[in-house]
C-alpha cells in the first residue's frame, strides 16, 4: 500500500506508525470519494428532469444522510482518539534519556541550519541567547573549556544509525520548521525557545532537511541541508575529525 500511495522512503523507527495513520486516512478519503460520487450519480438519475418535470422544494425526508454523516464522524473520532492522540502521546512519554542518545543542538536561521555537537568530552559548552553577537552568531561561550572541542557545522548533520537522536531546536531570527521527511519528523524552530524532538534512524543514507515554514525570500535555501545516517564507528570518526578543526558556523 505504501508503494501504491507513493510515500517517500522511510528511515526511522516510529515512521511506520505515521505511515500507517496516513494510509488509514487515505482509505477513509477513498471511501468517502467513492461513496459521495456514487450518491451524486444516483441523485442525477433519480431526480432527472424527465422523471420529475416539476421541482420538489421539500427535499429528502429520510434519515439516511444523517446516519451516514454520523458514521463518518465516528470514523474520524476513532482515527483521532484511537490513532493520532496515542501516537503523539507515545512520542512524548517515551522520550529517551540523553545518556542513551545522540544529542544535537540545531539553530535555524535565514537561510540555513547550524548544527552543534559536543566534542569527544561528550558535553556541550555554555550557549546562551544573550551571548549572540555578529561575531558569535550561535551565542557560544568561548571562555567555557567545554566549548573548545564542540563541533559546529552548516547544513551538514550526521547521526549514527539505530540510536535515538535528540534534537534541541531553536532559531536565531524568524520561525522555521525542521522537517526530515525520511525520519517522519517535523518541529517548529521558534526564536528564544529551545524545543526538543527525537527520532531513531534505521537506515543509513543521506536525507534532505527541509524547512516546513515559509521564512523569507531565501526559504528555498533551507533545503540545502542534509542529514547523513551512518554507522556508529563512522560517526565517532567524523566527530573526532571535526573537533580538531572546529567547523565554524556562518553569520
Amino acid at each position: 500500500m505504501e508503494k501504491l500511495l507513493g510515500l517517500p522512503v522511510l528511515a526511522s523507527k516510529h515512521g511506520q506508525d505515521v505511515d500507517s495513520f496516513i494510509i488509514y486516512i487515505h482509505w477513509l478519503m477513498i471511501l468517502l470519494f467513492v461513496g459521495w460520487l456514487a450518491f451524486f450519480c444516483w441523485t442525477l438519475f433519480r431526480f432527472r428532469r424527465s422523471n420529475h418535470p416539476k421541482a420538489d422544494y421539500v427535499g429528502a425526508k429520510g434519515a439516511t444522510s444523517t446516519y451516514l454523516e454520523v458514521v463518518v464522524a465516528i470514523i474520524e473520532a476513532v482515527l483521532l482518539i484511537g490513532f493520532a492522540i496515542p501516537l503523539w502521546a507515545k512520542r512524548v512519554d517515551e522520550f529517551p534519556s540523553e545518556k542513551e542518545a545522540t544529542v544535537v543542538r540545531v539553530v535555524a536561521q535565514q537561510f540555513g541550519w547550524n548544527f552543534i555537537y559536543p566534542g569527544p568530552d561528550g558535553e556541550f559548552g555554555r550557549q546562551e541567547f544573550n551571548l549572540l553577537t555578529p561575531s558569535n552568531p550561535l551565542g557560544q561561550d568561548k571562555n567555557d573549556p567545554k566549548s573548545k572541542d564542540d563541533v559546529t557545522t552548516l547544513n551538514d548533520m550526521h547521526v549514527p544509525v539505530d540510536k535515538p537522536v535528540i534534537v534541541h531546536l531553536t532559531s536565531k531570527d524568524v520561525i522555521h520548521s525542521f522537517k526530515v521527511i525520511a525520519m517522519r519528523t517535523t518541529q517548529d524552530a521558534i526564536p528564544g525557545i529551545r524545543i526538543p524532538t527525537w527520532f531513531t534512524p534505521t537506515r543509513e543514507g543521506r536525507y534532505q532537511i527541509n524547512c516546513a515554514q515559509l521564512c523569507g525570500n531565501g526559504h528555498y535555501n533551507m533545503s540545502l541541508g542534509f542529514m547523513t545516517v551512518e554507522s556508529a564507528e563512522k560517526f565517532d570518526t567524523w566527530v573526532k575529525e571535526k573537533s580538531k578543526t572546529g567547523a565554524a558556523s556562518f553569520e
